[in-house]
């Protein structure tokens, strides 16, 4: 399976895991730990230990980070 096809498994779901987070953004597991370590990404863990970041989450840390380069 090609990064691709795990991108594409994504689909519309609204939570995803720190590894398809990860594929989405473009960079590690550990940043993305990292990023919800610091309070940029939000996680929710909705079925015990399970970490998720919403889409809605992500979607926003993206939007920031253009504004920040395009200000």
């Amino acid at each position: 399976m090609t990064g691709d096809d795990r991108l594409s498994d994504v689909g519309l779901a609204l939570l995803l895991t720190v590894t398809q987070t990860g594929e989405l953004l473009g960079v590690s597991r550990s940043t993305v730990y990292t990023l919800t370590r610091a309070g940029r990404l939000p996680v929710v863990y909705p079925a015990g230990r399970s970490a998720r970041i919403p889409r809605a989450a992500i979607e926003a840390f993206v939007a920031q980070l253009v504004a920040e380069v395009t200000a």
